[in-house]
């Protein structure tokens, strides 16, 4: 997809799994935390791995109280708080970017914290403005989202609903009824972090999800290397990559930064574009 096709929202995140399905390979989606190890070297990463051909990015709004993160990803948020990284300057970061004719798709990544403070009546808008296509926000349960979710349909944007193993039958089927632009399953119960090894009953539990959605699925929560992005993408449309680029970033040093973070990715990449 390029700048000059002019979709966002959705549809921008919809072609990109539509092209990425043609080629015949699965989507790959990294996660960076922005604001770390600081803002301009944050923007920097979001501008390689786009430039690298990866299918979408999220976009992680740090948040003083992160239920759902682990330790790795912990310490970037504090990292990016004491840097002075706020959403307002995310939002004005993503759209920099856009104008640089950055096309790759952004999901916003947070807590409905910030979003609240924020200003919900402005949000849509804004985020929409700001070139973002769509959010996963990790504490708002599904059942309390309609009202939020009519802000962001408004302007064309989706909402990522997370799911995980745990998820009955009956919320499956309300997640599916609401989500646009494709469903996260969580591998694995827990805070985020890298595995060792995939649940087993992976592939069981997406195809509970596909009997509700038509949308994509992408695994995330403990896929960290290429073999593990395999197994997972013969079962869903993709995978989600954070802490394991979070530790990386954290182990800097500075400078070797987007060179060690192309390393990880690479293989990572390739084994996914070409995987189907």
């Amino acid at each position: 997809m390029t700048a000059e096709t002019g979709r966002r929202g959705v549809e921008a995140i919809a072609a990109s799994f539509e092209a990425r399905t043609k080629s015949g390979g699965k989507v790959l989606i990294p996660y960076l935390m922005i604001g770390d190890p600081d803002f301009d070297t944050s923007m920097d990463l979001v501008r390689t791995v786009a430039a690298e051909g990866v299918d979408l990015v999220e976009l992680g709004v740090p948040f003083s109280d992160p239920l759902a993160d682990g330790p790795v990803i912990q310490r970037a948020g504090q990292r990016a708080l004491a840097a002075g990284t706020t959403l307002p300057r995310i939002l004005q970061g993503a759209k920099a970017l856009r104008a640089e004719g950055i096309a790759t798709p952004f999901i916003l990544m947070t807590y409905y914290n910030p979003l609240l403070r924020y200003g919900i009546d402005r949000l849509g808008r804004d985020l929409a403005d700001a070139g973002i296509d769509g959010l996963i926000v990790v504490d708002l349960p599904p059942e309390e989202s309609e009202e939020f979710d009519g802000r962001l349909a408004e302007h064309g944007l989706a909402l990522v609903y997370l799911v995980a193993p745990t998820t009955t039958d009956s919320r499956l089927e309300l997640i599916g009824r609401l989500a646009r632009g494709f469903i996260y399953y969580i591998s694995r119960t827990g805070v985020t972090g890298e595995r060792k090894d995939i649940a087993a009953d992976l592939a069981a539990n997406l195809e509970r999800i596909r009997q509700r959605t038509r949308l994509p699925i992408v695994v995330g929560f403990g896929v960290s290397n290429a073999e593990q992005a395999r197994w997972v993408s013969e079962h869903s449309d993709g995978a989600v990559i954070g802490s394991a680029i979070v530790r990386i970033i954290e182990a800097g040093p500075k400078g070797e930064i987007q060179k060690n973070v192309l390393q990880y990715l690479r293989p990572i990449l390739t084994c996914l574009h070409t995987t189907a």
